[in-house]
């Protein structure tokens, strides 16, 4: 039963996604708990999404709200790349590319298992004022087509006071080097 959530894991999510919500108010200082919280309960599909960001060490929160679209946004905002989503290569292609010690999977295929999107570099940007995030890990971000076209992919870190943006191989992979994920609701 992919993609069902019990009541229980509703209620479990929920109170996880509250007290981080109440603990880190500097993330979301003009969005209503309650107005969210409505938006879960009636949305079981991306609660189970956040479970699975919650499940793999994401840490997901609420870091903002688009009123043209009515939808609140959660990033990962645990302090490094999750680590049950790191050593993985970009995409499926780059994935069926690597000959030999191939990771266990890639950051595309498992952001669509999870129902959730990558960052986008504007989005990694936007986490980063936030507080300090991926100061000892990198992660893979929404890789523009025509730089995946000549076989490259891009990720991201925070060093020395600002975001860096780096290209690498598709098909690499490092254990220190995950992805975060996005979700709108």
């Amino acid at each position: 039963m992919k993609n069902k959530i019990s009541q229980e894991e509703q209620e479990q999510i929920i109170s996880i996604l509250k007290v981080r919500f109440e603990k880190n108010l500097s993330r979301h200082a003009d969005i209503d708990w309650t107005k969210v919280e409505t938006k879960l309960i009636a949305n079981p599909e991306k609660l189970w999404s956040l479970l699975q960001m919650e499940k793999t060490e994401g840490e997901p929160d609420v870091v903002a709200y688009d009123k043209s679209t009515n939808e609140y946004i959660f990033f990962d905002c645990v302090a490094e790349s999750p680590k049950a989503r790191r050593s993985l290569c970009y995409d499926r292609k780059a994935l069926d590319s690597r000959k030999e010690h191939k990771p266990k999977n890639s950051a595309v295929d498992m952001t669509a298992e999870m129902g959730i999107e990558l960052l986008t570099e504007e989005q990694y940007r936007q986490l980063q004022e936030l507080g300090n995030f991926d100061t000892k890990t990198s992660s893979w971000i929404a890789t523009p087509e025509d730089v995946r076209k000549l076989g490259g992919a891009v990720f991201c870190d925070f060093r020395y006071g600002r975001v860096f943006l780096y290209h690498n191989g598709a098909e690499s992979y490092y254990a220190a080097r995950g992805f975060r994920g996005c979700l709108k609701i």
